[in-house]
């Protein structure tokens, strides 16, 4: 034990010295002080952390149309689609039908397909409208999908906290940003809620028109064993008014690099834009098919 501690208490250890003394006379002046003080860098701080009503307002308004559209909109369309990936750009015709959708391939890399390349695309939708467990698995995927998004997009309004950027007469524009009490449910969600950007909504209708972002932090999957997003990729969803009331993703542009599990790359890099929208009327695959040139 040390000289220190055996040392004996004298008055002036045990006594509270005077500046003791003054902090305990003047504790209630203290209080009264510097709690309106904390209460109100605490209100700043709560502030700081939720979405302004208004911006959430906006959303959920924006929500409930586009929850409420695909469940209504039955409407089929025909378009045009040039998908650009990295040392890959390719040209679609694209028609919807009841059945699904059924797509040609026109050209690579913005040449046309040569006659043997254009004969196994015609072989493989041949293939295709006469394959029913193949028309099967596709509307199980592209249903998949379509709920994948509806959950995500339910998800909108708590992932993130919501501010209005700006307004007009026709649209309205919230910026948005990771909320820390979001707890992700999934790994889609999980990338979800590590975004920020903003998000354009159409007063008309209420629809949403422009959803861009980026990954604000890097995302790691079990340790990085697994794999991880790189922080900084974007990714910029726009929709538009394609005719009769009915709205559609006409450009879709995603830039998120990763790296997986032997170094393989789990990021998107695409850049998608359809156009020429006309009403499909053909109610069949083999229909579509038709219309595509495939007998």
């Amino acid at each position: 034990m040390s000289a220190a501690a055996n040392k004996p208490a004298t008055p002036c250890s045990i006594l509270p010295s005077a500046m003791d003394l003054r902090l305990h006379r003047n504790r209630n002046w203290l209080a009264a002080v510097l709690m309106p003080v904390a209460m109100l860098l605490f209100a700043s701080v709560l502030r700081a952390q939720t979405s302004q009503p208004e911006a959430l307002a906006a959303l959920r308004a924006a929500v409930g149309s586009e929850m409420q559209a695909s469940d209504t909109d039955k409407s089929n369309w025909m378009y045009r689609d040039e998908d650009d990936s990295p040392g890959h750009k390719a040209t679609y015709n694209a028609i919807e039908t009841p059945q699904g959708e059924l797509r040609r391939l026109l050209a690579i890399n913005g040449q046309p397909l040569a006659p043997s390349k254009d004969q196994e695309e015609v072989q493989r939708i041949q293939h295709f409208i006469h394959d029913n467990y193949e028309q099967s698995r596709a509307r199980r995927s592209s249903s998949h999908d379509d709920a994948q998004a509806a959950e995500l997009l339910k998800m909108l309004p708590d992932a993130f906290l919501w501010n209005i950027a700006g307004q007009n007469t026709e649209e309205i524009t919230l910026d948005f940003r990771p909320n820390p009490a979001f707890v992700p449910p999934d790994t889609q969600s999980r990338v979800l809620g590590a975004m920020a950007g903003q998000l354009v909504i159409a007063r008309n209708g209420n629809r949403i028109r422009t959803l861009r972002g980026r990954l604000t932090k890097e995302i790691v999957f079990g340790l990085a064993i697994f794999g991880k997003l790189d922080a900084g990729g974007t990714f910029d969803v726009e929709r538009r008014l394609v005719g009769g009331g009915h709205w559609q993703i006409t450009e879709t542009h995603v830039h998120i690099g990763g790296r997986a599990l032997f170094f393989k790359s789990i990021g998107t890099q695409q850049d998608e834009v359809k156009t020429d929208w006309k009403p499909s009327t053909d109610a069949t695959l083999v229909a579509a098919a038709h219309t595509l040139g495939v007998q």
